[in-house]
């Protein structure tokens, strides 16, 4: 029983580290620095990194810069954007760290697993936020990021002190996830389709067609005033 426990607290920080990285990587190593740092927690070896002092301040400067940039419509997407090639590489680094030094088989699984996990999450945010921002008032944009933020605290608490509960509501997370992923990318493509017809339809109305259609009468018309300018200068 007790080695039971153990894998699923290891399989618990593994995978809410992975989740939480993909909604906000530089909370998701401050919590998880702090706790190891004071002692709430004890991290594997391979975690010990994420509890040095200088890698708890790095990671707090960031997440402050990330609390106000995460907050503005547009270059919140746009943050999201870039940290495409930072979340998803990290989840996947602190996926396989959380499992410790057991064997390189494990830990390649784990950040697998952990990377996929980060993807999924951070598509699902970076979607989601595409979508808000097409609300003209702020006030959406600000709860869903403050939202974000407990959600990363919150979870990786439950996943550090109730390991259990937290991996049965990440597999009803990822169920949730595969239904409503599809759905946002469609919602999405939709708005991304409407700008680009209103956009034609603003440059076709600015631009003024070419006239192609010339009536037979006005063309012999040019070519009588044509031929009459010739012989008079011949």
């Amino acid at each position: 029983m007790e080695q039971l426990d153990k894998i699923t607290h290891v399989i618990a920080l593994s995978m809410g580290a992975a989740w939480a990285s993909g909604i906000n990587l530089y909370a998701t190593i401050l919590v998880l620095g702090i706790m190891g740092n004071s002692g709430v927690i004890v991290l594997p070896e391979t975690l010990h990194i994420v509890q040095e002092p200088l890698v708890i301040w790095a990671s707090a400067l960031m997440y402050a810069v990330e609390f106000f940039a995460d907050k503005v419509p547009g270059i919140d997407s746009g943050w999201d954007s870039i940290h495409t090639f930072i979340r998803i590489p990290a989840g996947a680094a602190l996926a396989a760290g959380a499992v410790g030094d057991v064997s390189p088989v494990v830990a390649l699984a784990a950040a697998l697993v952990g990377g996929s996990l980060t993807t999924a999450t951070h598509a699902g945010k970076s979607g989601s936020r595409l979508l808000i921002n097409t609300s003209p008032e702020p006030v959406s944009n600000w709860g869903a990021s403050i939202g974000e933020d407990l959600a990363v605290v919150g979870g990786l608490w439950v996943a550090l002190t109730h390991p259990a509960i937290f991996l049965l509501g990440l597999l009803v997370f990822i169920v949730l996830l595969i239904w409503v992923l599809p759905k946002i990318w469609y919602l999405i493509k939709r708005i991304l389709t409407s700008i680009r017809a209103r956009f034609t339809r603003t440059r076709a109305a600015v631009i003024p067609e070419p006239i192609t259609d010339v009536p037979p009468r006005r063309i012999e018309e040019a070519q009588v005033i044509s031929s009459r300018k010739e012989h008079d200068n011949g």
